[in-house]
């Protein structure tokens, strides 16, 4: 059909108004929008619990960090959003999780509602002096309650819709559950503009959470004549800073939590193990691996603290493969870096290097020993007075070099102490990652703090790290022997301060040691 043909709309058809290209997305969904719908849909449900729960057991914690992170900033009111959903594609989001800031001081866990913001109000003015333990600000908890089943949104909202979403929370319920007084998000406009100026009180904002919050906050500077720009991102950079580095010393209730995730992490190894015979058959036997695992993670936890890694053969010596996309082989070993994030969000964080066949050869025991004297020795510093985080990469550099040094891997004519110099460092050729991290709600925590606050700062008790060298020998690797191509090896264990200073691994029923991997790999295999 010509353009000239193309037929006009009839005189009686009235013309229709143009949808946007954000308005296109309903067309799928039509909802009725008759009055008598409405009193139907919101009629004929039973009553709502009378109770509210009861205190959660992470409340009492996060109150003392919200009082910790308040005594950073008299005064000043701190803004600490949840986050908002993430589009995945077109109209699916990804699932929610909580900015790690939020769920720390709110201490709510889980998914706990997009588009949440804490903010701590200050109960006193810039300079004022208080007495020991005299609180500096009150929590608030910003966020949407459940509407009623009588309103639009109950049936027709796909984002906050309780027959689409399943049943939110009331304000009284949350404050029953966290001990926060809270109110409806859309006050919370008005609550930041609240005696806000020059002379009154100065905002911060937890600035990468929400960007949309951010932008409230920064109208709010504007119309109070406050810090803006790189003023406001500096002052916005340390409180981010500070809630970071609030996490460098867990409390006694977050490392239980985390002991929750290496143990459920535990039993997910277990199963990966077993479906090692499954993935041997399979064309993507990585997935296989991969699959057994995080089907673990769903049930006993909240799902992956992060992407896991099932490497076989030479995909180990990619250090972030999570493609896991190849075959597994007889004869190969396959490193597994995983870690199940619980309820409450905290993650273990866990290497382990497998025999497929349930046996190392002779070359691969040979490395995996290295690799476990060097992570041994890193766990033994820890113990050592005055040791320092940075301390633990050295511990595990210092054999690693002398091991390479002894199988004539190191160019002519230098040493292992040559190599661990800062002129040499070749060692690093065959492990460029560091030995260390702090571990928590992220499973690279703490990752804004300071240097001196982190990476140089003494092991103290409730610091929470792994400890995990590893050996990388590339298939294309040709200064190795032959047969060690193709074959990387990565021992990853958690580990605590306690409060004797003593350093005590939370992944301690993980077998490690050559003989118990080949017994736990046999023993799973062929039950």
């Amino acid at each position: 059909m010509t353009q000239s043909q193309t037929p006009s709309p009839s005189s009686s058809e009235a013309p229709k108004e143009a949808q946007s290209l954000a308005q296109r997305g309903n067309n799928r969904s039509r909802q009725p929008t008759n009055q008598a719908f409405r009193d139907f849909i919101g009629s004929g449900w039973g009553p709502r619990p009378d109770a509210p729960p009861a205190l959660s057991e992470a409340a009492p914690w996060a109150a003392r960090r919200q009082a910790a992170l308040g005594a950073r900033f008299p005064g000043e009111r701190l803004v600490v959003p949840a986050g908002t959903l993430v589009t995945r594609n077109n109209d699916c989001d990804y699932r929610f999780r909580p900015h790690s800031a939020f769920a720390h001081l709110a201490g709510t866990g889980t998914d706990f509602e997009p588009d949440a913001v804490l903010v701590l109000e200050p109960l006193t003015v810039p300079g004022q002096q208080l007495a020991d333990g005299e609180p500096t600000h009150e929590p608030v908890l910003y966020f949407r309650p459940r509407a009623p089943r009588t309103s639009e949104e109950f049936y027709a909202n796909a984002r906050y819709g309780e027959l689409w979403v399943g049943v939110r929370p009331s304000i009284e319920e949350v404050e029953a559950a966290t001990g926060i007084r809270c109110a409806h998000i859309d006050t919370l406009g008005d609550a930041l503009a609240k005696d806000a100026g020059a002379d009154g009180v100065r905002l911060r904002v937890v600035a990468e959470a929400d960007t949309a919050v951010t932008a409230l906050v920064d109208r709010v500077r504007r119309g109070a004549s406050l810090a803006a720009g790189q003023e406001a991102r500096g002052l916005d950079d340390t409180l981010a800073e500070a809630t970071s580095e609030l996490r460098l010393v867990k409390d006694a209730w977050e490392v239980d939590q985390l002991q929750k995730a290496v143990d459920a992490t535990k039993a997910g190894f277990d199963d990966l193990i077993r479906s090692i015979p499954r993935a041997k058959g399979h064309w993507r036997g990585e997935r296989v691996l991969e699959g057994a695992f995080g089907a673990r993670a769903r049930e006993e936890g909240n799902g992956l603290g992060y992407d896991t890694i099932a490497a076989a053969g030479d995909h180990a010596n990619t250090l972030h493969w999570i493609n896991n996309d190849g075959p597994v082989q007889p004869g190969q070993l396959v490193l597994v870096d995983a870690g199940v994030e619980v309820d409450s969000l905290y993650t273990a964080d866990v290497t382990r290097t497998i025999p497929v066949d349930g046996r190392f050869t002779a070359p691969q025991r040979r490395v995996y020993e290295a690799v476990l004297e060097a992570a041994d020795a890193a766990f033994a510093r820890a113990g050592e007075p005055g040791c320092r985080f940075r301390d633990l990469h050295a511990a595990a550099m210092e054999v690693l070099a002398r091991r390479l040094e002894e199988w004539g891997l190191l160019p002519d004519g230098v040493t292992a102490a040559d190599s661990l110099g800062p002129d040499g460092q070749y060692h690093r050729r065959w492990m460029v990652h560091g030995t260390s991290h702090h571990l928590g709600l992220d499973v690279h925590d703490c990752a804004q703090a300071r240097r001196e606050m982190s990476m140089d700062a003494l092991l103290v008790p409730g610091m929470v790290f792994t400890i995990e060298p590893g050996l990388y020998f590339r298939d294309d690797d040709l200064l190795v022997p032959a047969e060690l191509r193709g074959m990387g090896v990565r021992i990853e264990d958690d580990v605590v301060i306690r409060p004797d200073g003593r350093p005590e691994y939370l992944t301690a029923a993980i077998p490690r040691r050559p003989d118990d991997v080949e017994a736990w790999v046999g023993g799973l295999i062929e039950s």
